[in-house]
């Protein structure tokens, strides 16, 4: 067990610990800690369904459960108040981020034509339109849907940094009218309207923060043979679609479809159903993880277009033609790079999962598949491969696959190319639901509390404006909220902090709108001496916590700054939950970490004398501490700038961080669905004296910049971190010479059972320049980007890299060569497993 460098020191400095008493040196929030404190020492926590009820042997006065809104579809998101402000929108106090589709005329009443009116809803206030802006974090907004019925004859178009959000009590629905038009974009919901000559409104792998929830697409208006989409989704990180119905055409011949996705670089979606259509999705990104996808009656369930890496968990097809159909491309030229299929099911199918794959297709690890866990019920074929020969038999012969791939494997035994069972996982038992399937949860929205159940940071005196310091105020907040078993609604805005921020166990916060919490100052700028930003839990403190819709940044100069420090031992069948959290380390407004203060030097040999020290941002983003235990992550992206995202250019920019999310928990069982790490100096994933971790689909790119500077520069080498020491020289494989001093995308150190369900881990640049990630160069970005060192039990699923010489490197061995396991731009290994 090893604790950190930074963590020693500074609980010596704030706190003095016994078993009875707690104290904090932080007068303004003191009397209400101690007195929440003094109650957490008092009772146990009760691993129920909500974190705010505490239980104890002896009976004890209790404030009563607050009751369910009055009416079933009251929501408090509707009712409360909203104060939420653009902090550096160029005019914060006329800008409007909660916008309500009624208060602009949408009738909902199933009659109206409301299009216009929603669109106005979304649009207003000078926002970043498709075609006109690249991007920008100064118009955030919440639209929100009433219930009812909301008819339309053209698309709406969704903008840069939208939530749409309907009430999820009473979920509203948008129905197209018979005489729906496609000419003004593609779906009743546009994500990314295409402009004139073809070309998207957004560039999709640029398209951050946005969101759809709570809805009913309906197109069972509009003729069968008439092509129809429900939301068309181009998008990259920080971006989901969760709790929508689509509703489609049945009849023979129909041409509809649900979500159709064919760019970007995403990405989550989760609990979406899909009835009837010729396709409820078509999907074609670099990477995605979706989870709890049900599909009845579609022609083909999920039409692959084409990926990298794409997971899939929780997928039930039921009374469909095709399952999931990944021949894209065909046999000489697959389109669909890998693909990982766990704890589903699928029934009354003819073909469960179609692919291209076979013993001469193209390219060599094209078509990777994965399959483990996964019910059949009347499914005759399970895998049809290249040629339509059938490559696993369905029902009768299997009404259950444990595990089943095809693709290049590396596992004890050595390497080979192979189609077949195998031994599955062995999957720990507190990272599962009784049914043996990985525990999941979805985002809490909290519909069933009444507004009276929230608080508002507004209203302890945290004004958001991204000028005043709000520490105090937001602590306050914080503890209040814990205290009454309330949950803080943190408005939308830029809270600046300048000292730690203590989140104690039992306490729920949302956010609206990715409401921001940004560091400054000096007391975050030492960088022998970090600290957190946000501090969930003390070391030795249980219970769960849960937050939603947020995100912690930094500004300007913060060489010290860990942005999150998870320190809870939460029970594994009641984890805290992190969604939708996500760290902006630069690049954006206030962040004063923008192209005039960060410009790239790809021209300049950059050393530790030149080295531009305003730009050092973070120490460490995420750190989960030796005494925790039990953290549930989705659609988590921890982002290091690699360009300004206010630049209409969308400008490159240098910025320095030294380590992305670092696990180090002795007890272990933690969750990350669909999370990304991206462009830290060191590593972007480490999992270090750790066990028992469920990854899906983790997503990395090292720094742009690398190998000018070379890692670890500017950071120093700290052994109690587990920090990987870097050579001096560079790799030589014949006539190319290869950096071999760039991040880590993943490493796993002294661990055990870390199981790794899809991974795409890249290397684009070198020193700002594409040519070494060039399909043919050699993959010569970086000569390996994961790391396996001592350790046992380790599964991984479908790893991809680009601009990689090598994939993986096993205890100093390099053992996946690039050019055995090409891909078409990636390069594909679809199974490893370690010893045990």
């Amino acid at each position: 067990m090893r604790s950190a460098l930074y963590l020693t020191p500074l609980l010596a400095a704030i706190r003095v610990t016994t078993a009875q008493h707690v104290h904090y040196a932080i007068p303004e929030v003191e009397e209400n800690v101690q007195s929440m404190m003094g109650e957490y020492h008092q009772y146990a926590h009760y691993p129920g369904p909500s974190p705010t009820y505490w239980q104890h042997p002896k009976p004890r006065p209790t404030k009563p459960v607050p009751p369910p809104p009055a009416n079933q579809c009251d929501y408090w998101l509707a009712d409360i108040k909203h104060q939420g402000i653009a902090a550096f929108n160029p005019d914060p106090s006329n800008y409007t981020v909660f916008r309500n589709v009624k208060d602009f005329g949408a009738k909902g009443d199933g009659v109206t034509d409301d299009t216009t009116a929603i669109n106005n809803a979304i649009s207003s206030g000078g926002r970043c339109a498709p075609g006109t802006c690249a991007s920008t974090t100064l118009t955030p907004a919440v639209v929100y849907f009433p219930p009812g019925v909301y008819m339309i004859n053209s698309s709406i178009i969704d903008y840069y940094y939208t939530q749409l959000i309907g009430n999820p009590n009473c979920i509203p629905t948008i129905r197209a009218f018979a005489t729906f038009s496609g000419d003004l974009g593609l779906g009743l919901i546009d994500g990314d309207q295409y402009q004139a000559g073809g070309v998207l409104g957004f560039g999709a792998t640029n398209v951050f923060w946005r969101q759809i929830r709570n809805f009913i697409i309906d197109m069972t208006l509009i003729p069968a043979t008439s092509s129809a989409t429900g939301i068309h989704w181009p998008t990259a990180q920080a971006t989901s679609i969760q709790n929508v119905v689509f509703e489609m055409s049945s009849a023979n011949g129909t041409q509809h479809q649900g979500l159709f996705i064919e760019s970007g670089s995403g990405g989550f979606v989760n609990d979406l159903i899909f009835n009837g259509g010729l396709n409820g999705g078509v999907f074609g990104n670099q990477q995605f993880t979706m989870r709890n996808l049900t599909f009845n009656n579609v022609v083909t369930a999920i039409d692959q277009n084409w990926d990298w890496g794409w997971t899939y968990k929780s997928i039930n097809i039921n009374n469909c033609s095709v399952g999931l159909d990944m021949s894209s491309g065909g046999a000489t030229a697959q389109a669909v790079g890998s693909v990982t299929f766990i704890d589903s099911s699928i029934s009354n199918t003819p073909i469960g999962i179609k692919t291209a794959h076979g013993s001469d297709s193209q390219p060599p690890a094209g078509g990777s598949l994965i399959l483990e866990n996964v019910a059949l019920s009347n499914v005759p074929i399970a895998v049809q491969g290249a040629d339509n020969a059938t490559a696993l038999e369905g029902t009768p012969t299997n009404t259950h696959i444990a595990a089943w791939g095809e693709g290049h494997a590396y596992t004890p035994d050595g390497p080979s190319v192979f189609e077949g069972s195998f031994a599955p996982a062995d999957r720990p038992a507190s990272l599962l639901r009784g049914d043996g399937k990985y525990y999941e949860r979805s985002k809490p929205q909290y519909q069933q509390y009444p507004v009276s159940s929230f608080l508002s940071a507004r209203d302890f005196g945290a004004t958001g404006n991204g000028h005043t310091d709000d520490t105090a105020a937001l602590q306050r907040a914080i503890t209040t909220a814990r205290a009454q078993h309330r949950i803080l609604f943190l408005d939308q805005g830029d809270y600046l902090v300048s000292s730690t921020l203590y989140v104690p166990s039992g306490s729920r916060i949302v956010g609206e709108s990715y409401s921001v919490i940004l560091s400054y100052g000096e007391y975050f700028n030492n960088i022998n001496k970090p600290q957190p930003v946000v501090r969930l839990g003390l070391s030795g403190e249980s219970g769960s916590l849960e937050m939603s819709d947020i995100i912690v940044s930094t500004q300007g100069q913060q060489r010290g700054a860990v942005l999150f420090e998870y320190n809870l031992n939460s029970p594994s069948s009641s984890p805290s939950g992190l969604w939708d959290v996500h760290a902006r380390i630069g690049g954006f407004a206030g962040s004063d970490l923008q192209l005039a203060e960060c410009p790239t030097t790809p021209n300049t040999t950059v050393t530790a004398t030149n080295l531009n020290q305003d730009c050092i941002a973070a120490f460490l983003t995420m750190h989960i501490t030796p005494s925790s235990s039990g953290l549930y992550l989705e659609n988590n992206w921890l982002w290091v700038a690699d360009h300004d995202v206010e630049d209409p250019l969308l400008t490159q920019i240098t910025i320095y961080a030294g380590r992305g999310l670092f696990v180090e928990s002795a007890a272990g069982t933690f969750w990350l669905v669909g999370t990304a790490v991206e462009h830290h100096t060191k590593y972007q994933y480490q999992f270090a004296d750790t066990k028992n971790a469920f990854a899906g689909q983790i997503q990395t790119e090292t720094p742009y910049y690398q190998p000018n500077p070379s890692a670890p520069l500017p950071f120093p080498y700290v052994a109690s971190l587990n920090d990987p020491q870097f050579p001096n020289t560079t790799a030589v494989d014949g006539n190319v010479t290869i950096p071999n001093a760039d991040a880590w995308g993943l490493r796993i150190v002294d661990s055990s059972n870390i199981l790794i369900y899809g991974a795409g881990l890249y290397s684009f640049f070198d020193n700002y320049n594409t040519t070494c990630s060039d399909q043919g160069n050699g993959e010569v970005c970086q000569d390996r980007i994961a790391e396996i060192v001592a350790s046992s039990g380790i599964t991984l699923y479908n790893l991809n890299t680009v601009g990689t010489h090598y994939q993986l490197e096993v205890d100093g061995v390099n053992v996946a060569y690039y050019a055995d396991n090409l891909n078409g731009f990636i390069d594909t290994v679809a199974l490893f497993k370690s010893s045990s």
